[in-house]
C-alpha cells in the first residue's frame, strides 16, 4: 500500500499565494458581513411592520369604538409613516451592503 501523506513544498507557499489567499478570505468575510446585516435589516423591516400594523388595527378600532377620528387618524399616519420610514432604512443598508461588496476586491 502506498504512502499518501500529503506533503507541501515551502517553495509552492509564495507572498503572491498569500495575498491571494488572503484576499479571498476578505472577501469573504466582508460578503457574509453584508449578508448579515441585510438580514437584520429585513428583520427590522418585518418587525416595524408588526408593530405599525398592529397600532393601526388598535387606532382604527378605537376610532369606530368612539366614532371620533381625534386622536386615532394622526396615530394611524405615525404608525404609516415608520412603517415607510424602515423601508427606507432597509433600502440603504441593501444599497450600502452592495456597494461595498462591488467595491471590495476579490484578488
Amino acid at each position: 500500500m502506498a504512502d499518501t501523506q500529503l506533503v507541501v513544498s515551502d517553495l509552492a507557499i509564495t507572498p503572491e499565494l498569500i495575498r491571494e489567499e488572503g484576499a479571498g478570505k476578505a472577501y469573504q468575510s466582508v460578503a457574509q458581513s453584508s449578508a448579515i446585516a441585510i438580514q437584520d435589516a429585513v428583520d427590522n423591516l418585518r418587525n416595524m411592520n408588526t408593530i405599525s400594523t398592529t397600532a393601526i388595527g388598535v387606532a382604527m378600532a378605537q376610532m369606530l369604538a368612539t366614532e371620533s377620528p381625534e386622536p386615532w387618524s394622526s396615530i394611524i399616519a405615525e404608525a404609516q409613516t415608520a412603517s415607510l420610514a424602515a423601508v427606507t432604512n432597509f433600502q440603504a443598508i441593501g444599497t450600502a451592503a452592495t456597494n461595498i461588496l462591488s467595491g471590495f476586491p476579490n484578488s
